[in-house]
């Protein structure tokens, strides 16, 4: 007989079955940096932006409509898409912020009010 009869030999391995489950933590590995770990990040950047939106704000919806918000509340937004036009919009769907508004601080309320004054007063004393 020519032919020999092959016989299974037994695991040398001596990390017990781990060798076969390294490619799959390597690729859930991958997959958190590369997919997951981005996109959570981009969802907590959106949510501080919802957070943030005032009145006097443009923005842009997700359906692409850009307006003014004029009335702010806790789930919707009243958007001026056009003179005497205005949409509500669920706070949610806005989807990015064209221009800022500038909050009006306390302390900016008493400098502007300082400068009127003295300004009236500059006009009274020319007169």
């Amino acid at each position: 007989m020519f032919i020999s009869p092959a016989y299974a030999q037994a695991a040398g391995g001596g990390f017990g079955g781990l060798e076969s489950l390294l490619p799959l933590v390597l690729i859930f590995v991958v997959f958190y940096f590369l997919l997951i770990r981005p996109q959570q990040k981009k969802q907590k950047q959106h949510r501080e932006m919802l957070a943030a939106l005032r009145r006097g704000d443009r923005v842009v919806t997700a359906g692409g409509i850009i307006g003014q918000i004029t009335r702010v509340s806790d789930s919707e937004l009243t958007l001026e898409i056009a003179q005497d036009v205005r949409v509500r919009v669920v706070r949610g769907m806005v989807s990015d912020v064209l221009a800022k508004t500038e909050p009006k601080d306390e302390d900016d309320d008493e400098d502007d009010a300082e400068e009127q004054d003295q300004a009236e007063s500059k006009e009274i004393k020319g007169s």
